[in-house]
């Protein structure tokens, strides 16, 4: 909508071609005073012609004018006091009036009678003023009496576009908040995601840079966001050969907030289909916040832990949640029948902490004994083992399976070290991060205890990894890291979910299968869900990678 400057306009020349009367002396000098702006003489010139019995037609100019005159003067409390008794009196200038004495509403602190009175205004031209009104009214009110309200002044679209900016200006937004703004847009305003064409549009928003590494030049290729930026970009360079329309525009968020807020105001962001990134937690909270407001798609690229993801619209974990891991580890568990005993051991990330604590209680429901809850180190962890009796020599052991929960090579080693040393046999459910590791040989190993739990597990002997990595080896002369495949299955899931031929509408797309091959990796289920739930527990069979039935 565009702002006006709010001026009280002068709607009647100082003729009186209306007036049944003539025109008294006092009055036209009133008019005078009026158009001079001398607003404190005018006053009490127009004041004294407003009684209907005395001078008919010509009170209803008078108290118009007084109303013009006090909001002049900055007196709105006189201006409400004079334009009430004219706004329902049937006459030429009825809803002029109701123009203006919303305004004195407005200026006198009256908000909600203000939105009341232009509700009754019928003139398209003066309900357009109105609007603009509202607007430069209520764009700094708070964000509570503007969602409180909705419902009963959603038609106007001053008080939408003034919602707009006051939603805007928020770097959270409650469920009730987004839910206004849903409600809002329905009723026509403003939809940013509105497809203009048959292009795939991808923003990519990453912290390349930071406050310490403030060049671009100086990232080093290992460096995990340089990884998975450079699958993200491989893919799509494939797309495009492929024939699939896809551009994508990349961003340095800097791990930055204000940075990033600048960012999300660029008008590109606004015409996206889908965006990727960023990482850290401070830049997702406002991305997913912008996502959900713009209702734009936001999926965030590495992280597990995005349980609140579920309660909103457009904002999306690729990977498994923390509750779709604990709840694929505990149905796979209850299939293999190993027995009841289960010890876990986990690492201080947050991820395998909440992980933890949520195994415990699903374990607990479903029938199995914890027998062991401990945090592991790179210290104690071959103690936490040997306490569970995997040492040399030990027959009988009081735990049926084991769950280490940790991506740390400092903790997968001497757990691996231990467990190839006395060729343990006992079931070991590690994250299938640990098949990355170059210490474990898992094939050299007596007994195949390992078994890997899904986190979009790369599918490492399928055709199409080994095409990938040939054909990535010949372009850049190294072998993809697991982040740049991981980039590289995002982009194929955003295009086969997204594209000309099946809508841009994410969410219905993915509704419709339950379970959907990747390419690269073994598949995805997000049907109802914003995460992948897709996480069945892997082992190695004749150095093959498989699902465990």
């Amino acid at each position: 909508m565009k702002k006006f400057l709010l001026m009280i306009p002068v709607f009647f020349t100082l003729s009186l071609a209306f007036a049944q009367i003539p025109t008294p002396d006092a009055y036209r000098k009133a008019q005078s005073e009026l158009a001079a702006k001398n607003y404190w003489e005018a006053i009490p010139l127009f004041k004294q012609f407003t009684d209907p019995k005395e001078y008919g037609n010509l009170a209803n100019y008078a108290a118009f004018h007084l109303g013009e005159a006090a909001l002049g003067a900055n007196q709105p409390a006189q201006a409400v006091a004079a334009l009430e008794p004219i706004v329902s009196g049937n006459w030429a200038k009825e809803d002029d009036a109701k123009y203006l004495l919303a305004i004195a509403y407005f200026k006198n602190q009256q908000n909600i009678e203000a939105l009341q009175i232009i509700k009754k205004i019928k003139d398209d031209k003066v309900m357009a003023m109105a609007a603009n009104a509202t607007y430069e009214n209520l764009k700094q009110v708070s964000v509570s009496f503007m969602i409180a309200n909705i419902s009963e002044f959603k038609e106007n679209k001053g008080y939408g576009e003034a919602l707009k900016r006051v939603l805007e200006s928020q770097t959270i937004l409650s469920a009730t908040e987004r839910a206004a703004y849903y409600e809002l847009q329905g009723k026509g305003f403003e939809n940013k995601n509105v497809v203009k064409d048959q292009i795939l549009d991808i923003v990519v928003i990453l912290p390349f840079t930071n406050s310490s590494r403030t060049n671009l030049s100086n990232i080093p290729q290992n460096d995990f966001v340089f990884e998975l930026y450079q699958g993200l970009e491989y893919g799509m360079e494939q797309l495009k050969l492929s024939g699939t329309k896809v551009n994508m525009l990349t961003f340095d968020s800097k791990r930055d907030i204000a940075h990033l807020q600048n960012i999300l105001a660029d008008p590109a962001i606004a015409s996206a289909d889908i965006i990727i990134g960023p990482i850290y937690p401070e830049e997702t909270d406002l991305v997913s916040s912008f996502a959900e407001t713009a209702r734009i798609p936001f999926v965030h690229p590495l992280s597990n832990l995005g349980d609140r993801f579920e309660e909103l619209n457009y904002s999306y974990l690729f990977r498994p949640s923390v509750s779709s891991i604990a709840a694929g580890i505990v149905e796979s568990l209850r299939k293999q029948n190993w027995g009841k005993r289960v010890a876990i051991g986990y690492s201080a990330s947050s991820r395998d902490e909440m992980l933890a604590k949520m195994l415990q209680d699903q374990l607990g429901k479903a029938g199995f004994q914890l027998v062991k809850f401990e945090q592991i180190t790179a210290r104690n962890t071959s103690s936490f083992l040997q306490g569970l009796g995997i040492r040399s020599g030990q027959r009988s052991m009081p735990v049926d399976q084991i769950i280490l929960l940790s991506d740390d090579p400092s903790i997968a080693q001497p757990a691996f070290s231990l467990m190839e040393s006395i060729t343990a046999s006992i079931p070991t459910l590690v994250m299938d991060s640990w098949l990355g590791f170059d210490f474990a040989n898992y094939e050299m190993m007596e007994f195949p205890n390992f078994y890997f739990i899904g986190n979009n597990t790369l599918n490492f002997y399928g055709e199409p990894m080994q095409q990938f990595r040939n054909k990535f080896y010949n372009t850049y002369l190294s072998y993809p890291s697991m982040n740049t495949a991981l980039g590289v299955e995002m982009v194929n899931w955003v295009a086969s979910s997204m594209s000309d031929s099946k809508g841009f509408d994410l969410r219905r797309n993915l509704d419709q299968n339950a379970f959907q091959a990747g390419k690269l990796t073994w598949g995805f289920n997000f049907q109802g869900t914003h995460n992948n739930q897709y996480v069945p527990l892997f082992k190695l069979e004749a150095g093959e990678l498989k699902p465990l039935d």
